[in-house]
């Protein structure tokens, strides 16, 4: 029978889809037969129209890339794409409770990736929404790392977090407001939470134009926006300060309500009849709408009278009492505080008042997570829609179709896709040029490694020595166990995080990286299992889910030569691409077609396929797989220190490599091919006779 051919794709080979520009020039140096050397495929562009100039290389112009050849009908999760007054009614319906949370922005720089970290722990909990407050005092609207906007457009980008933004209007002319509505809807932000606020200089500066009161912003929004936003204002379970009584703030309220908010988040409180009695006088004045409480965990004395003083809240007296003594004992305060709210949730819940509890963290996480899985809303093992992190963004909501080699980098997936019109929906289709969008040295903080460079250095190596040493910093990474130095190893440049769940490839990972053979990405084969399993399944019940044993490594010029030759025995079986940081790359994807490498088949639907192994997509991928060598690790070191050579050495020299196993249903063969890989590295070279007798 005879072979399909791998393609050879030098450095001046461009995919004729990706335009007339040229790689960097430059030669193959590893062993190639001649029969393969010259077996180079040139692809015709298929119907995808005219070649498209971009720059060169595959690091691609900014301009947007319509992928309307990609997109198809179904939703795998109607929810995706239901706006957040839908989801109330539809959980209020069906009588499940849920919780929101609230978070503020931070005050310093270098506390916003924190944030963003707390935000991807909580949000794997299962809230409805969260939502992010908004001060004056630190340029809300702007691009800061600290503004609010920022913040929640990350969570909803990044996070996948369904998120309302707060807003205030007090002494901010409608055209300002206007702005940052219209930034916001294109940042994907559907919800509001509409405020007064208060003056930045707490002295009130009546001026033409500008909005007074939450009714102006809810009216405003309205009528500039239509039905787009979903608003909610604030409720004051015991009546606002400024408003004179508590049946004018009623009348405010209802006003509010009247002129189109759709829900309402009540000011905090301290006892469930508080609440009660604000429930019954709304319906009684005839608001209808889902009303949600807000509920405060005193977590340590300051926090407690620092929010009392700008609430201009009383604390009842029976909490007084059991406060006061063990002021000075934050553990002993956050227990009973916990006891607390655990107390007056469960009260709360029992009425059939409360559709929803919705909780002021202040940032902090213990506190409100211990609540939360006492009260047993706590989510410990979310179902996943996709077998990759969502984004929130309404121009997103269609995309189930993702490439594999982005799996633990969706951050920066959804960055350098951020720019596309549309995303792939059913399929990803034909292999016609993605327009991803370049990384930059200077990339986004929430694109960075969480870890300090302190950190990095003695979790990778304060000083390497070989090759070695960086293999040995895998190792330590996969098994979990101390490094030299006794500090676990809980991240690498392309994983951001611990090693996942899934460890059923823990041992052969383990073994292929002692040799050098450094794996950034893999997948075993499954045929069938439930989409409800607790490691690998995803979307709705009731369904199987399927796999293609997937590997993704660097490796040296001379493991890649002997892996080549290893790789003619499995050509029918095994799809691979071979790339180095030049752009130098062999492969025998068929016509550069995509590989599906995931799917699942689910009651009533088409078959979903969220990951695939595709060609092209590989050439971008493979820039942001090298840099990270230098950006991430690399500059750790000084410049022309033995550590810092090591590392450019692996950049400079090493080849990426991908793997797939067509053949699902069987134990996977590609740890046998890397087996054959080193027992033919290791088998001693044969003298001249040998090599005449042959």
């Amino acid at each position: 029978m005879d072979h399909p051919k791998p393609k050879v794709l030098p450095a001046g080979h461009r995919y004729p889809s990706l335009g007339r520009g040229t790689l960097e020039a430059g030669r193959m140096r590893f062993s190639v037969p001649p029969s393969i050397r010259n077996s180079a495929m040139v692809n015709e562009p298929g119907g995808h129209g005219s070649p498209n100039p971009r720059l060169e290389g595959s690091s691609i112009g900014r301009e947007s890339s319509k992928v309307s050849s990609r997109c198809s009908k179904g939703r795998l999760s109607p929810e995706r794409h239901e706006r957040l007054r839908d989801k109330m009614r539809r959980r209020m319906e069906s009588g499940d409770k849920w919780f929101s949370l609230e978070f503020f922005p931070p005050r310093i720089a270098g506390g916003a990736a924190d944030l963003i970290s707390r935000l991807d722990e909580m949000g794997a909990g299962g809230p409805l929404f969260i939502d992010v407050t908004w001060h004056l005092a630190g340029d809300p609207g702007s691009d800061k790392e600290t503004s609010s906007m920022t913040i929640a457009s990350i969570a909803v980008n990044y996070c996948g977090l369904e998120t309302m933004l707060h807003m205030t209007c007090c002494c901010q002319s409608q055209e300002k407001i206007t702005r940052h509505l219209h930034k916001a809807k294109q940042l994907g932000l559907k919800n509001i939470l509409a405020l007064k606020g208060d003056p930045v200089d707490d002295q009130w500066k009546d001026k033409q134009g500008d909005f007074h009161y939450a009714i102006d912003l809810v009216k405003h929004i309205r009528s500039e926006f239509g039905d787009y936003f979903d608003i909610c204002v604030a409720g004051y379970p015991k009546g606002h300060p400024d408003a004179g009584n508590f049946e004018a703030d009623l009348k405010f309220l209802k006003e509010k309500v009247s002129a189109g908010a759709d829900f309402i988040i009540t000011q905090l409180f301290f006892e469930a009849d508080t609440f009660f009695h604000f429930v019954k006088a709304c319906s009684e004045i005839g608001i209808t709408c889902p009303i949600l409480p807000g509920i405060f965990l005193i977590q340590n004395y300051h926090s407690l009278q620092q929010l009392v003083k700008l609430s201009k809240l009383e604390v009842p007296q029976q909490i007084k009492d059991v406060i006061e003594p063990i002021k000075d004992n934050d553990a002993a305060i956050w227990n009973y505080g916990v006891e607390q709210a655990v107390s007056l949730c469960q009260e709360l819940l029992a009425s059939g008042l409360v559709p929803g509890l919705h909780f002021y963290t202040l940032n902090r996480k213990e506190a409100t997570i211990e609540v939360l899985k006492r009260l047993g809303m706590w989510t410990e093992n979310p179902r996943r829609f996709l077998p990759w992190a969502l984004s929130a963004h309404p121009r997103r909501q269609k995309e189930d179709v993702r490439p594999i080699f982005w799996a633990s980098r969706p951050k920066s997936y959804i960055y350098r896709t951020q720019e596309w019109e549309e995303f792939p929906n059913g399929r990803w289709g034909n292999s016609s040029p993605p327009d991803f969008g370049e990384l930059k040295d200077h990339c986004p903080f929430y694109l960075k490694s969480k870890s300090s460079k302190e950190e990095l250095l003695k979790m990778w190596g304060e000083e390497l020595t070989s090759e070695e040493s960086v293999f040995e910093v895998f190792t330590h990474y996969l098994s979990g166990e101390p490094n030299w130095i006794g500090c676990t190893v809980t991240c690498l440049p392309w994983n951001d995080k611990p090693l996942a769940a899934e460890t059923s490839l823990k041992e052969k990972l383990l073994r292929v990286n002692r040799q050098g053979v450094l794996t950034i990405n893999s997948q075993p084969n499954i045929n069938g299992k439930p989409s409800s399993h607790p490691a690998v399944g995803w979307g709705p019940r009731g369904g199987y889910v399927f796999q293609k044993a997937y590997l993704e490594f660097f490796t040296s010029p001379q493991t890649m030569e002997a892996l080549l030759q290893v790789l003619k025995k499995y050509e029918l079986r095994v799809n691979y691409h071979i790339v180095n940081v030049k752009g130098e790359n062999i492969t025998n994807a068929p016509e550069l077609q995509p590989n599906a490498v995931t799917w699942g088949i689910f009651p009533g639907r088409e078959v979903i396929q969220p990951m695939v192994v595709d060609p092209v997509s590989f050439m971008f991928w493979k820039d942001e797989a090298f840099a990270l060598w230098i950006q991430q690790w690399g500059k750790l070191y000084d410049e022309g220190s033995l550590s810092r050579e090591i590392i450019q050495y692996i950049h400079d020299n090493y080849f990426l490599v991908n793997l797939v196993d067509n053949d699902f249903p069987l134990d996977s063969c590609l740890w046998q091919v890397i087996d054959d890989t080193f027992e033919l590295l290791n088998r001693p070279p044969r003298n001249d006779r040998e090599t005449e007798a042959t």
